[in-house]
């Protein structure tokens, strides 16, 4: 469970977010972190978040984000605002690290999604991108396709596609998140 000042690392990715203001701590209203960028990063899948929008303020280095198709440079003291449903994507592509203040609101369960997240890539169960498995991430997209969703293939082509690996996820072992993450 996401608390005050814990710190999650995504050891495929380097990224490291330690939690400001969790839901617990706000009614829900906001999931702050802070996002530690380390330099040259992969960029991500392009996604969006259904009922959420996020603010950034990059407090140290460079971010770079893709956004509506177009790649911007973010630099310290430069803030952006993605409302809900915007397609965007954003890593560090310079030599040194970014930190970055990231608002989510509502905060939803998107916590529960980086805990998952950065567990699973600590374990070892993705790949050299940070993705892991495709039973994995079909019941991952299930569990939290309010908060996060990949741009492509359509969504409701995911969700068909993801709904038929479903038993099959659960019959090979594979839960949408793990307690040990959680904790």
């Amino acid at each position: 469970m996401a608390f005050k000042n814990k710190l999650i690392r995504n050891n495929v990715t380097g990224q490291e977010i330690r939690f400001l203001q969790t839901a617990i701590d706000t009614a829900g209203q906001l999931l702050e972190m802070e996002s530690t960028f380390q330099p040259y990063s992969k960029e991500p899948a392009v996604h969006y978040h259904p009922h959420q929008a996020e603010d950034f303020d990059v407090l140290a280095g460079e971010l770079t984000v893709r956004i509506h198709g177009q790649q911007n440079v973010l630099k310290a003291g430069d803030t952006l605002h993605i409302p809900r449903n915007v397609v965007h994507a954003m890593w560090n592509a310079s030599g040194d690290k970014t930190v970055v203040n990231w608002q989510v609101r509502p905060a939803m369960n998107t916590e529960h999604l980086l805990e998952t997240a950065s567990g699973l890539a600590s374990d070892g169960k993705v790949n050299k991108n940070g993705m892991p498995p495709v039973l994995q991430t079909a019941l991952m997209v299930n569990r939290f396709s309010n908060v996060f969703r990949i741009a492509k293939p359509p969504f409701i082509v995911q969700r068909i596609l993801f709904t038929i690996l479903t038993p099959f996820a659960y019959l090979a072992g594979y839960r949408s998140t793990y307690k040990q993450y959680l904790d």
